[in-house]
């Protein structure tokens, strides 16, 4: 009988345990969720504000780069914040925030900046405008509205008015040219056509 009577009990606590555990488990739960921050949907994880419409509608690539060696062995490099790929009606692809450099064999540099650039659809040229600035490694500095480069040779081409500032002084021209020398001769050129001025500012 004492056997009989402690299984009995052995049961019932099994199936008080059956119940108890359970609700106990429900009771640090609830406390879990009533001690914790409540969740602010504002503070959910950073999303990228974009307008995917107007980026279908206009397509564009950030940060692109191109690189390529002209046929007289000079590398160019040209990087812009952004660019597009050319819309109906328009000459070619075009971009923002723009920096080239031109590096001929010889070892002379020159950078090249602009607000914009445009390259024509047979992807020869590139157009640079908007507050153009090229800096040779003659020291030469020279500035013009527009300015154009080849992307199959060293051709460098200002067709507007330029002011440029350099080891002899300040030049204006009605235009500029950055060329191979030509006739035999090694080496490139910087030549300023049609109306030249030069103020001479002899070094102290």
């Amino acid at each position: 009988m004492a056997g009989r009577a402690a299984l009995d009990g052995w049961s019932r606590l099994v199936a008080l345990l059956k119940v108890l555990l359970p609700l106990t488990a429900l009771a640090i739960l609830s406390t879990l969720f009533l001690i914790s921050n409540r969740i602010n949907p504002d503070d959910a994880l950073p999303y990228a504000e974009v307008d995917v419409e107007a980026r279908l509608k206009e397509p564009r690539i950030t940060a692109p780069t191109y690189a390529g060696t002209t046929s007289d062995g000079a590398a160019l490099e040209v990087t812009a914040a952004e660019a597009r790929p050319a819309a109906e009606g328009e000459a070619g692809a075009n971009a923002t925030g723009v920096q080239a450099r031109l590096t001929t064999p010889d070892g002379q540099q020159t950078d090249l900046q602009a607000e914009t650039a445009q390259m024509t659809l047979n992807g020869s040229e590139i157009t640079f405008s908007g507050d153009v600035q090229l800096t040779h490694s003659s020291g030469y500095r020279v500035t013009s509205d527009e300015m154009t480069a080849s992307l199959g040779e060293t051709d460098v081409q200002a067709r507007s008015a330029v002011v440029a500032e350099g080891p002899g002084g300040r030049i204006t021209a009605q235009s500029m040219r950055l060329m191979p020398a030509g006739d035999g001769g090694e080496g490139y050129l910087l030549v300023f056509n049609g109306t030249v001025k030069l103020v001479y500012q002899p070094t102290k």
